[in-house]
């Protein structure tokens, strides 16, 4: 089985068609045949709740989505939670790590926690396929400057989806 981890930026993708959205809903949907299980894991920060949240609220705001579609997707979202994702708890250490990370990288603070979670756990899940997913490059160019395999879901445009929207 392989290891995902979804940055906020990527989960956001599954929730509102943009470029990358076919492909990380392919690989979330993703299905043994023969048991029907999921074939990927996908883990996400304890952060990753807050982050969605405020990135569907913006796209609201900027009017990509309207109020009613911004509820829907919050509250798929949120009960998505508990069935497609494996939540990893924040750690004080966790803090101490994004914050050095900043003074290596040009991250954002809430970046710089979403790596150093991802870090963390790509130390524990030896021995199976682990890819950081994420849309923002200079977050990607961090995860793979501290060693990191990685993957954007916009290497991965289905052509519908060249014009990006809603």
């Amino acid at each position: 089985m392989a290891v995902y981890y979804f940055d906020a930026s990527a989960v956001v993708k599954y929730y509102v068609t943009e470029p990358g959205s076919a492909w990380v809903r392919q690989l979330m949907e993703a299905r043994d045949p023969g048991t029907g299980q999921a074939l990927h894991l996908v883990l996400v920060a304890e952060v990753t709740r807050v982050e969605v949240a405020a990135g569907l609220a913006v796209i609201e705001r900027v009017g990509r989505m309207r109020r009613a579609q911004r509820v829907r997707e919050y509250q798929r979202f949120t009960s998505h939670l508990i069935q497609r994702y494996a939540i990893v708890p924040l750690t004080t250490d966790d803090f101490v790590t994004a914050a050095h990370l900043t003074q290596q990288h040009p991250l954002k603070a809430y970046d710089a926690v979403q790596l150093a979670v991802a870090l963390r756990v790509g130390r524990v899940v030896v021995g199976h396929p682990f890819t950081f997913v994420s849309g923002d490059a200079t977050l990607l160019t961090a995860a793979r400057a501290e060693g990191l395999t990685t993957e954007t879901p916009f290497d991965h445009i289905a052509p519908d989806e060249q014009s990006g929207g809603c």
